[in-house]
């Protein structure tokens, strides 16, 4: 049984996942968000996990590390912010590396120096590749050459949970660092890049990729500094690649597409009339999905052509459904809309419905108000990816439990 800390836990999607493999134990978690009374997210993970490990309701950056030492942390993971990232010397000079405050990713260097787990497994927004915008590829850099620092190697791969097998297309990056004395590493250390990536990595292993040669692919060497990277890189990462000591390797890979869930399966019947539409929500609903071009005109006086494509209206029920976000449920773009099986009339999505996107437990955020259970969906990973990657490291710790047990007979030849 493996040791984990969640970080950012929102509702407990890590958990639900780690959980399913029977192999994880969930020994501390933390959830906490800032600014608000209420805090729903952290009542319904307690409320979810009561009596099991011990639940922070704190400012992460207030939690003293050294709480950890006798815990046998095994794996820390967490669904971070998307922040900035940029680093800077200290006031006096010295050497050290200071982030800027407030910045979450931090947090996780910080209380990952102290515990030096085996495995750390973080999810984030697909664009945290090209952030930001006026030096694109900075944010991830400095990210894996702050792992580099800790003695980690690392391997990433952006996933649309639909492409294997699941209720919606939310498409976010995965990161996965292991200690490089760890035998997976060790063991791999004379694997080529694409083979890794392809066949021999973590995440290879979960969710297969096409073989064949990508046209899009580059290596490099990174800088010793994380200074230098955090002033001067700009990088082109894709959609995969590992991070080995301070050699950078990414590839654009094609996912091998399993039969999705369909949005038409996760739909409730019997839905209560509150979810229906009128006609004036309908008409506003076309219009906010319906293609557009307005002209407009910017602070500076010029004028241009706002535009945008239009949207199926409503949903196709033989598809999964969209990237859900924190606004569902409410009359926007983004909100999902479906004519209902049962009534042929038009509706938005039930909280349950939203919670299945997700491969949540039906009712799971019951309890608080339905803007925080849509809310909370929003900002939820999907359960069924964590699973299997809960099911990899497991692989990867067996692996590594045999070749200890091996070491004593190795060295009695001698």
């Amino acid at each position: 049984m493996l040791n984990v800390i969640e970080l950012f836990a929102g509702v407990g999607g890590f958990r639900l996942g780690l959980e399913a493999t029977n192999g994880f134990q969930v020994v501390w978690g933390n959830q906490w968000e800032p600014s608000k009374k209420a805090q729903d997210a952290f009542t319904c993970y307690a409320n979810h996990f009561k009596d099991n490990g011990i639940h922070s309701n704190e400012d992460i950056g207030t939690v003293d590390e050294k709480i950890f030492k006798d815990m046998g942390v095994n794996v820390i993971v967490g669904g971070f912010p998307c922040q900035d990232y940029s680093v800077a010397r200290s006031l006096s000079g010295e050497k050290g590396i200071q982030g800027k405050k407030g910045v979450l990713f931090w947090e996780i260097i910080r209380l990952a120096t102290e515990i030096k787990p085996k495995y750390i497994l973080l999810e984030n927004v697909d664009r945290l590749l090209k952030s930001p915008s006026k030096q694109r590829g900075r944010d991830f850099s400095i990210m894996l050459a702050s792992f580099r620092d800790l003695g980690y190697s690392v391997e990433w791969r952006v996933i649309n949970a639909a492409e294997y097998g699941q209720a919606q297309r939310r498409r976010r990056i995965f990161i996965f660092a292991v200690r490089n004395d760890v035998q997976f590493i060790i063991s791999r250390e004379n694997v080529e890049n694409p083979a890794m990536l392809r066949t021999e990595g973590f995440f290879a292993g979960a969710f297969p990729v096409m073989n064949g040669e990508s046209k899009k692919y580059h290596s490099f060497t990174f800088s010793e500094d994380i200074l230098d990277i955090s002033d001067n890189y700009t990088k082109t990462y894709y959609n995969s690649g590992i991070m080995r000591k301070n050699k950078v390797y990414s590839e654009e890979l094609t996912p091998i597409i399993e039969e999705s869930i369909t949005l038409e399966e996760i739909l409730q019947t019997g839905v209560d009339e509150r979810y229906y539409l009128n006609e004036t929500a309908i008409e506003k609903f076309e219009y906010l999905k319906g293609p557009k071009k307005i002209k407009r005109t910017a602070a500076t006086g010029h004028e241009y052509i706002f535009s945008e494509g239009g949207m199926s209206f409503p949903e196709p029920l033989d598809k999964p459904g969209r990237t859900m976000l924190t606004s569902e449920g409410t009359v926007n773009r983004s909100s999902h809309v479906v004519r209902d099986p049962e009534t042929n009339r038009i509706r938005i999505l039930t909280p349950v419905e939203c919670e299945r996107l997700n491969g949540f437990p039906d009712h799971w955020t019951e309890g608080m108000s339905e803007r925080m259970r849509y809310f909370c969906m929003g900002n939820a990973l999907v359960v069924g990816l964590i699973e299997r990657m809960g099911n990899r490291i497991l692989e990867i710790d067996k692996e590594d439990i045999n070749a200890l047990k091996e070491q004593p007979l190795q060295m009695s030849l001698f």
